[in-house]
C-alpha cells in the first residue's frame, strides 16, 4: 500500500493550499522504451510542479511483465531520474525519494486486476480520508491493444461519480483513414471524447506550442502580412540523420508519410494557416478552427509528392524480417509534399511538407518566407539587416536540433520587432559565424526558452490541467485521414527514388515545384531498384494519336491525358476570343473533369478567362450548394481558383421556386433562351463529354430517349442512378458546337469504348454514338486504361 505524503511534508518550503483532492497516474507499458526515455521524467516533472498545490497523487506502472521484473526495472528507472539545473543536489535526492515512495509497479492483465486496482486506489484515498479528483491512464501500449485495455478500464477501473477519467492514447492512430474509424468508433464505445487525450507530442515542443501564442501577441504585425498577398511559401521540415535499422517491422507498415507527416508536419501546418480566433486560451475555439484548416485542404494527387527510400534499407529490411533475397521494399523514407489550402487567406501559396530518414542533418524547424518586391539600388555590402527591405523577410519557429542546437523563434529585423512573453522566451546572445536559412544569426531577433523542457513533460502537464488544444480530437484526426489516404493509396505501388545517405545525398533529394505539380530537380540516371513487376511506367510511352470512329484519338496516361486536354482547350479559347471577342464552353459533370478543373486552374495562366463564358452541359437536380451538384464541383476545382466573371457564369436552372426541376417552372426553357441570347446560333465553341459504361453521355440516357431529336434545346431527363432527375443540352445542341471533345477514363471504361468502337448511329441505344457535330470537330481523349485496359 502507498503511503501518500501531504502537501506539507512533500515540499516543506512551499505554502500548503486547501487540498483539492487525491489523482492516480496509472502509466500502462510502464517498462516499455517511451516509458524509460519520457514517460517517468515527465510524470516526475509533473511532481515537481503540482506538489504543494493542493494535490495529492500516487503513481501505478502497469505492464505484462511480471511482477518480481517490473518492480526491478521501475527501481531502476526511479533512480535514473533528473532534476531540472536550478534544484539543488541535495533538495533533488529529497523529491526523488518522495516520488520513488509514491510509484509503484503492478501487473495488469485480466479485467480483476483492474478491478482490484481500482479498490486500492479506493482504499488509499479513504484511509488517508482524501476525495479522488481523478485518473489518468497513459496508452504506452500498442494500438492493438486498446481495445482491451479500454474494455477493462470501463467496466472495472473508473472512478466514481464526481471524479474525471482522463485516458491517454499515443500513436499510431490508424493505417489509414477506415482504420483510424475503426479504431475511433472502438474506442468511443467505452470512453467519451472529453475523456480522451491523443498525443502528438510535437504539439508539445516549445517552438511549435509558441505558434499560436506568437501570432495571437504579434495580431497587429501580422494581421496584413499572414495572407497570400505577402506570404511566398511556408516550409515544415523534419530532417533525421538516423536510419530505421532495428525498426524496419514498423517502418515496413508506416513509412515516413504516415510516421511523420500526416500527424506531426500537418499538425504544425493548421497552427500556420487556421484563422485565429479571437481567444486563443479557448480550447474548443482552437480546436474548431483546426478542423476547419484541414477542411480547407486541397486534395492530394501523385504529381504533388515526391518519394525516396535510403540504399541500405531492402536489405535491412530483409534481414530483419527474414525477405528472401529478391525483396524489394517500395516503403518511403522520404518524402516531400506540395500542399495547397483553397481559401481567401493561402489561395496559391505553397505548403511545403518534407521529412526523411538518413539525410545530411537533424533538424526541425516551420519558416514562413515573405515575397520581396523592394530593389535596393545600393551595393549589397551597403545593406543594412535592420532596414534594408532587400534582405530576405521570413519568420522561423526553430524546432530544435541542427545548427542552433536548440528551440528558438527568428524574425527577420527588416519585417518587425516581435513580441514574446519574457518570464518565458528571451532574446538570444549573438553568436558569430553562424548562419541559418542563408542570413547570419544577427540578422534575426531571435528568441529562446528561458527553460528547456521536454516535449512529454509539457503534455503531461497540460494532460492534468485538462488543456485539451494540445491533443488530436476524433474528428480532427478523421480529417487528417481524409486528406493523406487518397496520395498513400496512389503511392503504393510507387518505385521510391533511391539515395546513398547523409553527406553523400548531393542533390540527388532536391525538389521543385510548377503550380500544382512537384518533381525531383535532377533526373535519376538509372533505376537501382526494379518495381513490382516489368510492367511500363507512364515516362515510357508518348501521347498517343490515332482514329476512333472515324474521328481524331489522343491517348495517354492519366497525367498527360489531362495535360494535353488542358493545352488543346487554352489553344481553342485564345482562337475563339482572337476570332470572335468571347469563348463559349459547355462543360459536363462527373468525376473525371475534376483532375481537367484543377489542371485549368493551376496551371494555364494564359487562358483568356475574362473572355470566357461557362455554361453546363448536364445538371443533377439538386440544390447548387449540394456536393453532389455539378456547379459544385465546378465552383470548388476551378471557378474560386481563376477570374472568371460572375456574369460569364451559367449555372442550369435547377432550383426554382423552392423546387428542384418542376415541369412548371420551366426551367429548361430558360435555360435554352439564356443560350439563344448569348451564345451566336446556340453553336458552342467547345463542349466537353465524359462516357458513362451503358453508353450514356451528358444526362442523355438509353432508356430516357428525351433530348435524342427534336427541336428542344434543353431537357429533363431521367437517370437509372440517384439523383435520378437531370437537366440537360439535347444532343442536336450539343451537335452545332464547333468542337467536341470526349473524355474518357479509366479501366472500367474499357468494355463499353470497344462496343461503342463497333456500332454506328444508334442514339437511342448508345446515346454517345448520336455525338456528330454537323459543321464542327469530334475529338476523343482516352487514357491508356480505357483504350487499352
Amino acid at each position: 500500500m502507498l503511503t501518500v505524503a501531504m502537501c506539507m511534508a512533500l515540499l516543506g518550503c512551499l505554502q500548503a493550499q486547501e487540498p483539492q483532492g487525491h489523482v492516480s497516474i496509472i502509466l500502462l507499458g510502464a517498462t516499455g522504451d517511451l516509458a524509460k526515455k519520457y514517460l517517468w521524467q515527465g510524470l516526475f516533472q509533473l511532481y515537481l510542479d503540482e506538489a504543494g498545490k493542493g494535490h495529492s497523487f500516487s503513481f501505478h506502472g502497469a505492464a505484462l511483465t511480471n511482477t518480481k521484473q517490473g518492480q526491478e526495472f521501475l527501481a531502476k528507472v526511479l533512480e535514473s531520474l533528473s532534476c531540472p539545473k536550478d534544484v539543488a543536489p541535495g533538495h533533488c535526492a529529497e523529491l526523488k525519494d518522495q516520488f520513488q515512495r509514491l510509484s509503484q509497479y503492478r501487473q495488469l492483465k485480466t479485467s480483476e486486476d483492474y478491478r482490484a486496482l481500482s479498490e486500492d486506489i479506493e482504499a488509499l484515498v479513504q484511509k488517508e480520508g482524501l476525495r479522488e479528483a481523478g485518473r489518468v491512464f497513459y496508452f504506452s501500449v500498442p494500438p492493438f491493444a486498446y481495445a482491451d485495455i479500454a474494455r477493462s478500464i470501463n467496466s472495472s477501473c473508473r472512478p466514481g461519480p464526481g471524479a474525471w477519467l482522463r485516458v491517454v492514447l499515443e500513436k499510431p492512430f490508424g493505417h489509414d483513414h477506415l482504420s483510424a474509424q475503426q479504431l475511433a468508433t472502438e474506442l468511443g464505445s467505452f470512453f467519451q471524447e472529453e475523456e480522451m487525450y491523443r498525443v502528438d507530442h510535437y504539439l508539445g515542443k516549445q517552438a511549435v506550442a509558441q505558434i499560436l501564442p506568437f501570432r495571437d501577441q504579434n495580431r497587429k504585425a501580422l494581421d496584413g502580412l499572414w495572407n497570400r498577398h505577402h506570404v511566398e511559401r511556408v516550409e515544415i521540415v523534419m530532417k533525421e540523420i538516423v536510419d530505421a535499422e532495428g525498426r524496419t517491422s514498423f517502418y515496413e507498415e508506416y513509412g515516413v508519410i504516415r510516421d511523420v507527416l500526416q500527424n506531426h508536419l500537418t499538425e504544425i501546418l493548421t497552427l500556420v494557416a487556421m484563422e485565429l480566433p479571437h481567444n486563443v486560451s479557448s480550447a474548443e475555439a482552437v480546436l474548431q478552427h483546426k478542423l476547419q484548416a484541414f477542411q480547407a485542404l486541397r486534395g492530394l494527387r501523385t504529381g504533388n509528392a515526391v518519394v525516396g527510400q535510403y540504399q541500405a534499407y531492402s536489405e535491412q529490411v530483409r534481414r530483419e524480417l527474414h525477405k528472401p533475397p529478391s525483396f524489394h521494399s517500395l516503403t518511403p523514407t522520404f518524402a516531400g509534399i506540395l500542399v495547397h489550402m483553397d481559401n481567401l487567406r493561402w489561395e496559391g501559396v505553397p505548403f511545403i511538407l518534407m521529412s526523411g530518414k538518413a539525410l545530411d542533418e537533424r533538424v526541425g524547424y516551420v519558416r514562413i518566407l515573405f515575397k520581396n518586391r523592394a530593389y535596393c539600388a545600393q551595393n549589397e555590402k551597403h545593406w543594412v539587416a535592420d532596414q534594408s527591405p532587400c534582405l530576405p523577410q521570413q519568420v522561423v519557429f526553430y524546432i530544435g536540433h541542427g545548427e542552433l542546437g536548440s528551440p528558438a523563434v527568428l524574425v527577420s529585423r527588416n519585417l518587425f520587432r516581435p513580441s514574446l512573453p519574457s518570464q518565458s522566451w528571451k532574446e538570444l546572445e549573438g553568436r558569430p559565424g553562424l548562419h541559418l536559412f542563408g542570413r547570419p544569426l544577427s540578422d534575426y531577433y531571435a528568441y529562446g526558452p528561458v527553460k528547456e523542457q521536454d516535449a512529454y513533460s509539457i503534455l503531461i502537464s497540460h494532460i492534468f490541467h485538462g488543456r485539451k488544444d494540445s491533443f488530436i480530437t476524433t474528428e480532427n484526426l478523421l480529417a487528417s485521414w481524409v486528406f493523406w489516404t487518397p496520395l498513400l493509396d496512389s503511392l503504393a505501388h510507387e518505385v521510391p527514388r533511391l539515395y546513398p545517405g547523409g553527406a553523400a545525398n548531393g542533390y540527388l533529394l532536391d525538389f521543385e515545384f510548377s503550380g500544382s505539380q512537384l518533381a525531383f530537380s535532377q533526373r535519376q540516371p538509372e533505376q537501382l531498384v526494379p518495381g513490382p513487376g516489368s510492367s511500363p511506367m507512364p515516362s515510357d510511352f508518348q501521347v498517343l494519336t490515332a482514329r476512333y470512329r472515324e474521328s481524331p484519338l489522343v491517348s495517354a496516361w492519366p497525367e498527360e491525358l489531362i495535360a494535353k486536354l488542358a493545352s488543346d482547350i487554352e489553344a481553342t479559347a485564345v482562337r475563339a476570343v482572337r476570332r470572335f471577342g468571347q469563348f463559349h464552353l459547355a462543360l459536363s459533370g462527373g468525376s473525371s473533369p475534376i483532375v481537367l478543373f484543377q489542371q485549368l486552374a493551376m496551371g494555364h495562366y494564359g487562358f483568356p478567362w475574362a473572355h470566357t463564358h461557362l455554361w453546363l452541359v448536364d445538371e443533377r437536380c439538386v440544390p447548387l450548394w449540394d456536393p453532389e451538384s455539378n456547379f459544385q464541383g465546378l465552383q470548388t476545382h476551378l471557378l474560386q481558383h481563376v477570374r472568371v466573371p460572375y456574369y460569364n457564369v451559367h449555372p442550369m436552372p435547377v432550383h426554382l421556386h423552392q423546387r428542384l426541376c418542376a415541369e412548371e417552372d420551366q426551367g429548361a426553357r430558360a435555360y435554352a433562351d439564356e443560350i439563344s441570347a448569348l451564345v451566336t446560333n446556340g453553336s458552342f465553341d467547345l463542349v466537353l463529354l465524359g462516357m458513362g459504361t451503358d453508353g450514356h453521355t451528358a444526362s442523355l440516357f438509353p432508356q430516357s430517349p428525351t433530348g435524342l431529336d427534336g427541336e428542344q434545346l434543353v431537357v429533363l431527363t431521367e437517370s437509372p442512378s440517384r439523383p435520378h432527375h437531370r437537366m440537360s443540352l439535347s444532343l442536336p445542341l450539343i451537335n452545332r458546337a464547333r468542337k467536341v471533345a470526349v473524355l474518357v477514363m479509366g479501366r472500367l471504361k474499357r468494355e463499353i469504348t470497344m462496343l461503342v468502337s463497333r456500332v454506328g448511329h444508334e442514339p437511342k441505344k448508345w446515346p454517345i454514338s448520336g455525338v456528330l457535330p454537323a459543321s464542327g470537330q469530334l475529338v476523343w481523349y482516352m487514357d491508356y486504361e480505357a483504350f487499352l485496359g
